[in-house]
Parts: C-alpha cells; sequence; structure tokens
C-alpha cells in the first residue's frame, strides 16, 4: 500500500526555516497556527528577517507557545518596538491543543516548528511538527542515505 501524500500548506512567502529540524527529529504530524504578533514584529517579518533555528514550542495552561524565536526589531519601529525574543502565543483549535498536550505529555514528544511563512491572505503562520528525537546512530544512517542518494544521481547522470 502506497504511503499517503504529506499534507502542504499554501505558502506564499517564506520567512524562516528550520531546516535542521529533519535531521535531528523524525517528524510525525505537522500543523498550521497561526501566530499572534504586534505590528512591529509582523513588519519586521514581511522584511524576511527572523529566525526560528534554535526555538520549540510548549504547551501551557492549555495553550501553545513558541519560544525562543527571534523576530528583530524593526528599524523604524521607535518606543512602539517590540522584544525580540519573548515568547509568541500559537493560534490552534482546542482538538489540536488537546492533541498535542496527550502526545507530548504521554508519548514524550517535541513541538518544534520548521516555517514561518505568509500565506495566500497575508498572514503569519507556522508550521509546526509533532517529533520524536534521532539518536546519534540515526542520524549517521540519515547522512549515510542521503550521501547514497547524490551518488546514486551522479552515477545516473554520469552513465544514463
Amino acid at each position: 500500500m502506497a504511503r499517503p501524500t504529506p499534507q502542504t500548506f499554501d505558502k506564499k512567502k517564506t520567512v524562516a526555516e528550520n531546516r535542521r529540524a529533519r535531521f535531528d527529529y523524525y517528524i510525525d504530524d505537522t500543523f498550521e497556527a497561526g501566530i499572534a504578533l504586534t505590528g512591529t514584529e509582523v513588519k519586521s517579518l514581511r522584511f524576511g528577517e527572523g529566525s526560528i533555528a534554535e526555538s520549540y514550542a510548549e504547551v501551557r495552561d492549555g495553550e501553545v507557545w513558541l519560544v525562543n524565536s527571534n523576530v528583530p526589531e524593526f528599524s523604524h519601529g521607535n518606543r512602539f518596538n517590540h522584544e525580540p525574543k519573548r515568547p509568541r502565543k500559537l493560534l490552534l483549535h482546542e482538538k489540536e491543543v488537546d492533541r498535542l498536550t496527550g502526545a507530548v505529555e504521554r508519548k514524550g514528544m517535541t513541538l518544534v516548528p520548521l516555517s514561518i511563512y505568509f500565506n495566500s491572505r497575508g498572514r503569519a503562520k507556522v508550521e509546526l511538527a509533532l517529533a520524536r528525537g534521532k539518536n546519534a546512530a540515526d542520524k549517521r544512517q540519515t547522512i549515510k542515505e542521503r550521501e547514497w542518494k547524490r551518488d546514486q544521481q551522479r552515477l545516473l547522470r554520469d552513465h544514463g
């Protein structure tokens, strides 16, 4: 039986991507969540600034928060500027929050942001993954597979 195709989200402009997450974690499920932002944060993100490399999400009091994501201060924000590394609330349906809470508490999984982007309606969204950590041997296996695929492509191209 064929594996079902993963759900894709309507990404118009990707602002920040966490490429390391796919190497460090097994991605089980992905969710699209809105972000509660202030005005200067939105402007800063529209200029393509922002980083989610060391960030993670956590469930607190029935709400999901994006922790340690960096959205630099807006250059023309003066006194209305925001704090760059403040926790940001993620907007999810209650069923999704309950599902995430159960997975994090019972199965020991982690919530990892994969990307921040603007959708076709101009709303800032986060692609959030429910993930399990890889150990060192798993990471080595991933590297071996990636290098073998690269060698396969090279062989096919040269001798094709």
